[in-house]
């Protein structure tokens, strides 16, 4: 079990182009990450979530894409991904009781965030447009979070947090 103080939480931050190879990028960091804060134990599910994220950054947008992997209270994490689409994603647009249409057998691609949505114990997203923030600022965040005790019932009871995704 980690060790580390949640009094001094840790959070990493990735910045990544807009590359193909960006994901496997991703996955390894985050291997590092979890390895050194000895939380191996969320490792598997934590590669694919993540491998999901920037994957559909790098599908869905034009720029750079940042990862951010931030310690949660109790052993958990959250694993967040920004791209610079504001438009979020039909399995991120739901709330987390409404079931999303199932994907086509016979589709080549669309299912990841279905997964994400499936494995993570919270997710949620926050969209970005000019109106708000000047003029050329957009784009999104999508993030889940993993280990936080309360598994996957827990994440129609969790209230989604933006700030600092």
């Amino acid at each position: 079990m980690a060790t580390v103080s949640p009094e001094n939480p840790w959070s990493y931050t990735l910045n990544l182009p807009n590359d193909p190879r960006s994901a496997w990028i991703a996955r390894i960091t985050l291997r590092g990450v979890l390895s050194s804060h000895e939380l191996n134990e969320l490792r598997d599910d934590a590669e694919l979530l993540t491998s999901e994220l920037v994957t559909n950054a790098y599908r869905y947008s034009d720029g750079a894409v940042e990862l951010r992997i931030r310690e949660l209270a109790g052993n958990g994490i959250r694993i967040s991904v920004w791209d610079t689409n504001p438009e979020v994603p039909a399995p991120f647009e739901q709330p987390a009781l409404r079931p999303v249409a199932p994907r086509r057998l016979d589709t080549t691609y669309g299912r990841g965030l279905l997964i994400v949505r499936r494995c993570a114990d919270n997710w949620g997203s926050a969209a970005f447009g000019h109106r708000w923030y000047g003029p050329g600022f957009r784009g999104k965040w999508l993030w889940c979070e993993l280990g936080l005790g309360a598994g996957k019932a827990g994440r129609a009871k969790a209230t989604p947090i933006v700030s600092g995704a």
